[in-house]
């Protein structure tokens, strides 16, 4: 789970951008003690990432509303179920509604996905894991929404670990710098606790790569008969990644091949908001007189 905090500086950025000065249209149209209730609902099948997100806009723009969980995350639904329940003043619903479903419905898509590729590498040793190819400011979420998906995270940022990618390499071996002896010299200036990960792109780079002590070597855009190969080379003695050219089509035959981790840069860079829509309708108020008129917004599809 998301720290709370974290989450809170996340959707406050996230009110902000959308309601800078107050929602002009909330505040012409909407009687300041008019009170709504509304629910959450699901619009397609998938899996749900995201409530304490769902609920924490509509506590950041009025601590009255009232949020009502009835999934949890990780949770598989159908179209149709009811996922949460709100209650409080329709002014402060209808503010947060748009940024708390654009959460929730990109955290469940990706949790969505995420569970699509878990499932077609069952009985198999690989997991799949997350890349940093996620949405500027929103990788805390991602990365949740990864682990709702029965997926696994990777490095967080640049901050967490050493992984020297081809570029790294080009660099580090200018001049006709041996490979091995470059990578024993960076893992001198390493803390003693930071993990080596080495990108390669050929088979006959993997012996000099574990001569310069990596800890773990990644495949990238190997063929399955060159995963294996490499697999066999590596025989056990550091964790093996697949990257590239991975989809829910080839994703169970690379997993065949015997690698540990087959990272899938597509569970955040490119995933399909899953379709969730609030449903509100509006309660009698007491001053007002206003009757109960339920209504289908945001999803259902307003601006």
């Amino acid at each position: 789970m998301t720290e709370r905090r974290e989450i809170d500086r996340i959707v406050d950025a996230a009110l902000d951008e959308d309601a800078p000065w107050g929602d002009l249209t909330g505040e012409t149209l909407i009687p300041a003690d008019a009170t709504a209730s509304a629910e959450l609902v699901a619009r397609e099948a998938g899996v749900l990432s995201g409530v304490e997100v769902f609920a924490a806009a509509f506590r950041l723009v009025d601590d009255r509303i009232r949020v009502e969980p009835l999934a949890a995350d990780g949770d598989r639904f159908a179209a149709g179920d009811v996922l949460a329940r709100v209650a409080g003043p329709a002014r402060g619903i209808l503010r947060a509604e748009r940024v708390a479903l654009n959460l929730v419905q990109r955290m469940s898509g990706i949790a969505t996905l995420t569970a699509r590729y878990v499932a077609e590498v069952a009985g198999t040793r690989a997991r799949i894991v997350d890349t940093r190819k996620t949405t500027p400011g929103l990788r805390s979420l991602e990365r949740q929404a990864v682990r709702d998906g029965g997926g696994r995270n990777h490095r967080r940022s640049l901050s967490d670990a050493v992984m020297a990618k081809d570029n790294h390499l080009a660099v580090l071996t200018a001049g006709g710098r041996d490979l091995a002896t470059a990578l024993r010299e960076a893992r001198e200036r390493m803390p003693h606790t930071a993990h080596l990960e080495v990108e390669v792109d050929r088979v006959d780079q993997i012996d000099a790569v574990l001569a310069g002590g990596a800890d773990t070597i990644m495949l990238d855009n190997f063929t399955l008969d060159e995963l294996r190969e490499g697999v066999a080379r590596i025989g056990g003695r550091v964790v093996v990644e697949a990257s590239g050219g991975v989809s829910l089509d080839t994703v169970a035959a690379i997993a065949a091949t015997g690698v540990d981790l087959i990272s899938v840069g597509a569970l955040t860079h490119s995933v399909r908001a899953l379709d969730l829509g609030l449903d509100i309708g509006l309660e009698a108020t007491a001053a007002r007189g206003h009757s109960a008129a339920p209504a289908t917004t945001e999803d259902g599809d307003t601006a």
